[in-house]
Formats: C-alpha cells, sequence, structure tokens
C-alpha cells in the first residue's frame, strides 16, 4: 500500500443503495502506512460499550464532510475505538480539513484482519490483533475497528464484516491540528 492509501472499496456493487458490498480478501492482513492521514474524529455516548447516538454522530460527520467537498470515495475509512465504556472514538478519513469539526492527524504502520460475526466479539478480536503485533501489555498500541456496513446491509448480505486496525507501537506517532 502507498503511504495514506486503504484497500480500494467497490462503490457499484451495492444493491442496497447504501453500503456496499464488502470484499474482504482486499482487507485481509494488509500494511497501511499513514503520514500525517487527514480524519474527522467524533464522539458518541455509550453504556458499557454500547453505543447510544452512532447514527445521529454519524450522519452528521458525514453531512460537515460532503458539505466542505472533504470526502474521499478512493479511501473509504471511518476507524472506531472504545475511549473508555461510556464514550466511543471515531475517525473519518478525509481529503481536506472541514470547518468547524475536530481534525486529527494519524502518523505510523498498521496491520488489518478481516473478522465477522456480532459486534459483541470485539473483545477477543483485540487480543487476537493485539497479538499480531507481539504488543507490550504495559503499553499496548491503539485498537481500531472499522465497520464495513450498518446492521440493516449486514443482515442483507448475510455477513458482519469488521476490519480490525492494530498500530505496530514502534512507529506509533499522532498528533493533532
Amino acid at each position: 500500500m502507498h503511504v495514506n492509501e486503504v484497500p480500494q472499496y467497490d462503490a457499484s456493487d451495492n444493491p442496497t443503495n447504501c453500503c456496499p458490498r464488502f470484499q474482504p480478501k482486499v482487507w485481509d492482513d494488509r500494511e497501511l502506512h499513514f503520514r500525517d492521514k487527514r480524519f474527522v474524529k467524533a464522539t458518541t455516548k455509550s453504556v458499557m460499550h454500547v453505543p447510544l447516538n452512532m447514527g445521529a454522530v454519524f450522519s452528521k460527520t458525514f453531512l460537515a464532510i460532503t458539505d466542505a467537498g472533504a470526502d474521499d470515495p478512493e479511501n473509504v475509512l471511518v476507524m472506531s475505538r472504545d475511549a473508555s465504556p461510556w464514550r466511543g472514538e471515531h475517525l473519518f478519513a478525509v481529503a481536506k480539513d472541514v470547518p468547524g469539526e475536530d481534525m486529527v492527524l494519524l502518523s505510523g504502520d498498521f496491520r488489518t484482519k478481516v473478522f465477522e460475526g456480532p459486534y459483541k466479539q470485539a473483545g477477543e478480536w483485540r487480543k487476537q490483533l493485539l497479538e499480531s503485533v507481539s504488543a507490550d501489555q504495559d503499553n499496548p498500541p491503539d485498537v481500531y475497528f472499522f465497520y464495513t456496513t450498518c446492521p440493516k446491509c449486514a443482515r442483507h448480505y448475510g455477513k458482519n464484516y469488521v476490519v480490525g486496525i492494530v498500530q505496530d507501537h514502534s512507529s506509533a506517532k499522532k498528533g493533532t491540528s
């Protein structure tokens, strides 16, 4: 993968007119290399890791990105992680700054692994991702999940694919603008 690129999404394979069909082989076991990759950061409220306002936050964020002309259809990626049992953090890849939104620049090398199953397995997936990069247990790297389809589309396709993304701790460097 070239710097700041992610595997391609085929937007034309979209029988639901919502989320395109996900191709897991394109995303599984890949290396992503980010150097000041630009993201909009949004947060959701949760109760014991169950998001309460994800739909509203995602809709508002996607609208702001689209209105600013900052969407990047060649590099579709939303990385999510639980910052705490009460708050989720979501990074939306964008092509340029979005006025009025919290912008983050992310640098580092990342590994991906595709999982299939219900979201309640995220704890086990996180453990597998950390093992895959021999993470320091005292200072583990950030682990993100890219939920490839909404729940409605996952039911339609009969598969709930989730891409785990773990930062290679040895090259981790994060900054905000």
